[in-house]
């Protein structure tokens, strides 16, 4: 299903993790690709409220969970400026289709990272 949303059709997942050599671009891949299937969700299911869209991002955010181990085998990890450039990247999901609401820790409140 192709995004409909300009403001997220137009954006780079994940930009920041792609220009750090730390974080291979093979799992970061899958990362954005987690991310553009929530903004699908989004979109076929329209959330009516936070706590519906609360029900997404957690969904998403347990895939993020499960990458780690992927991560680690590519000699990375989720640390400290993955977390924050994932967060941001969730944050950036909920605004642009409305939510400025959210909480930003709520968004991903799931995750082990």
């Amino acid at each position: 299903m192709p995004i409909t949303n300009q403001q997220v059709a137009g954006h780079v997942f994940l930009q920041q993790m792609y220009s750090d050599s730390y974080f291979p671009d093979h799992v970061v891949d899958k990362g954005s690709a987690i991310l553009l299937r929530l903004c699908e969700r989004i979109e076929a299911e329209q959330p009516p409220n936070l706590d519906a869209l609360y029900a997404l991002t957690h969904a998403a955010t347990e895939e993020f969970n499960s990458l780690e181990a992927e991560f680690a085998a590519a000699g990375s990890e989720i640390e400290t400026v993955a977390r924050e450039v994932i967060a941001e990247n969730f944050w950036f999901v909920a605004s642009a289709y409305g939510f400025t609401d959210a909480d930003a820790e709520k968004l991903i409140a799931t995750r082990d990272w």
